[in-house]
């Protein structure tokens, strides 16, 4: 019989793999992934994607392919705004059972 190890996740991957700044990757992961959910769901092509936000196609195949190194988050709300998305941001306080406090993304 082989023997698993399990280890409870933080809810969010990119800390539980022990990356650098696991929350802005989170943060922009989650971004990147709305906008390739509305480029799917308008069936934009690649091309059309890129002329809608001012970027080329490989931008665009770099954004949906989670390739998100070249991307801030103030460039991915920027997208979101022009396909047509507001973006609002809220600031809350942390629930006192969490010890940190966290950034997430709602869509």
């Amino acid at each position: 019989m082989i023997e698993t190890k399990a280890q409870i996740s933080t809810g969010n991957v990119f800390a539980d793999l022990n990356l650098s700044n696991p929350e802005e990757r989170l943060v922009k992961s989650e971004l990147a992934h709305k906008i390739s959910q509305i480029i799917t769901s308008r069936q934009l092509t690649q091309v059309e994607a890129a002329k809608l936000l001012g970027i080329d196609q490989p931008k665009i195949s770099a954004l949906v392919r989670g390739r998100l190194s070249g991307f801030s988050i103030d460039r991915l709300i920027e997208y979101l705004n022009a396909l047509g998305n507001d973006v609002e941001i809220s600031v809350k306080q942390k629930p006192e059972t969490r010890e940190y406090a966290r950034t997430t993304v709602v869509c």
